[in-house]
């Protein structure tokens, strides 16, 4: 699983990675949470409102932050069934 946090480098973009760094732990997903900053990629994902989450090449949400619980079943959303 690949999860991303699309941001422009601000405050709250930064904070949404922390909290998604944070879900995933507590989890136990060790994939690495990536931060991008490169307006190019939002641009090419047609984000419209940062910052965004997007796991698996998808974009999951946009314009949210969430709380590390939120987070965590946001991420769970999105693990494949068994």
């Amino acid at each position: 699983m690949e999860i991303k946090v699309m941001g422009s480098g601000c405050a709250n973009c930064k904070a949404l990675y922390e909290t998604m760094r944070e879900a995933a732990k507590g989890l136990g997903i060790m994939s690495e949470i990536i931060y991008d900053t490169d307006i190019q990629h939002v641009i090419e994902m047609n984000i419209l409102r940062l910052p965004a989450v997007v796991i698996d090449d998808r974009v999951i949400s946009q314009g949210r932050k969430y709380s590390v619980a939120e987070a965590q079943e946001l991420i769970k959303s999105q693990l494949p069934r068994l």
